[in-house]
């Protein structure tokens, strides 16, 4: 089915949000139901697989049994929902040995189990959404000391929300995945706002250069004051009793208090 196709990065087997996400599959219902509904926590549609019994009610692909799906990338990825009931997932592989072993995951097995050509795995599941990664390469070689060729065929069981199954040729990232391969959009490390870089008169001065800027401040006041001769301070000191205002103005004002006398404070203050 995929075996003359071009394979490398990813390759999707079933998209619940496509015009036809079950074309490639075909569906066996008894006492159960499979239909599209709106899942509210992902705010998408989602391809429902509700019944029963969890071995009555399943999608298989490809849609004709006898047909190959022909995939040899070695990582499958499904996307899907916990609905706190029982649940499983087959996988139809072929190995270099050219014997077909089937792997067999569900929540409601304890152990392990591997036999000749079947190999049945327990699987825990958080609550809500999930991503389930599954090595088919390391699982053939562990089970049975053989190299994973491709995976034949795919089948996926009663209960369970399906928002996307896709092969990988290796394990991306969060942040490597395109945005229809993610659950929730962005990963949260790349919506980072741009830091705003403030200018630099704008950082507040530390202590040790505002204690140099107000040195350097007083030694410019000082430079820049004038200094005072011996002359001109004697001659201030025998003008002083001129340039001092007349006190004819504060007589009139208060004819009965004598103006002040003239002392050496004058003097004093010039020196």
């Amino acid at each position: 089915m995929y075996r003359s196709s071009y394979q490398k990065g990813f390759l999707t087997v079933l998209y619940s949000v496509g015009s036809s996400p079950l074309d490639k599959w075909s569906t066996y219902t008894k006492n159960g139901y499979i239909k599209r509904v709106y899942d509210e926590d992902i705010k998408s549609l989602v391809l429902e697989i509700m019944g029963s019994n969890v071995s009555t009610t399943f999608v298989h692909c490809p849609s004709d049994c006898k047909a190959e799906l022909g995939i040899k990338l070695p990582f499958l990825v499904l996307l899907i929902k916990n609905m706190h009931k029982y649940f499983c997932f087959e996988v139809k592989i072929q190995d270099d040995q050219r014997f077909m072993r089937r792997f067999r995951v569900s929540n409601f097995q304890s152990k392990t189990s591997v036999k000749p050509f079947c190999t049945a795995m327990p699987m825990g599941m958080s609550p809500g959404w999930n991503q389930i990664q599954f090595n088919l390469a390391d699982f053939t070689r562990r089970a049975y000391g053989s190299n994973y060729l491709e995976t034949v065929s795919l089948q996926v069981h009663a209960n369970v929300r399906i928002r996307r199954v896709y092969f990988t040729d290796k394990l991306y990232t969060e942040a490597e995945l395109p945005n229809d391969y993610r659950l929730m959009g962005k990963p949260k490390d790349l919506k980072k706002e741009k830091q705003f870089k403030a200018p630099p008169t704008a950082r507040p001065p530390s202590p040790l250069n505002t204690a140099r800027a107000e040195a350097a401040t007083a030694k410019t006041e000082e430079s820049a004051a004038p200094v005072e001769t011996d002359t001109e301070m004697e001659m201030g000191a025998s003008d002083a009793g001129k340039s001092a205002p007349p006190e004819t103005a504060e007589s009139d004002a208060a004819p009965t208090e004598e103006p002040p006398a003239q002392t050496d404070a004058t003097e004093e203050a010039y020196y």
